[in-house]
């Protein structure tokens, strides 16, 4: 065997140790950076209807975000049977959906500290559903964390 395919077949193998580790925790935390002071968000009352419904469910955290540019706004699971309540919440069976929907919460809480509203996509620019628009829609769907596979 030539020098080099033992240093190639180390690397491959490497690689495919890598993919086989344990999936990401359900608890991770899901970050969104706002454009707003922290010292503001971080008073009582202050955290928007698309973080503040979910209550005990989340574990909340705001710190300054790095070079002075807003907030950095931060939600996790807890580790209780809130969990599954948020997945059906969404309508939604698996908890790995739950992240999800805390994610679509993170966007809308932010959109709506920044701009006052929760920004939506347009609506189709024809009434009739043609291939181009369904994989358009599908693709900012997928985009969103919210398109099925």
């Amino acid at each position: 065997m030539p020098a080099g395919a033992g240093v190639v077949a180390a690397w491959l193998l490497a690689r495919v140790t890598r993919r086989r580790r344990e999936p990401e925790p359900l608890n991770r935390w899901q970050m969104v950076t706002i454009n707003y002071p922290p010292q503001r968000l971080s008073e009582p009352g202050e955290l928007p209807e698309p973080i503040a419904r979910f209550g005990e469910a989340l574990e909340i955290m705001i710190r300054p975000a790095p070079g002075g540019r807003g907030t950095e706004l931060g939600a996790r699971l807890r580790e209780s049977p809130a969990r599954g309540r948020i997945a059906k919440a969404a309508g939604r069976t698996a908890e790995g959906d739950a992240r999800q929907v805390v994610q679509s919460a993170l966007r809308a809480a932010k959109s709506l500290i920044e701009t006052g509203e929760v920004l939506q996509r347009p609506a189709p620019p024809t009434t009739r559903r043609r291939t181009a628009g369904r994989l358009s829609e599908r693709a900012t769907l997928h985009a969103r964390g919210e398109g099925g596979r």
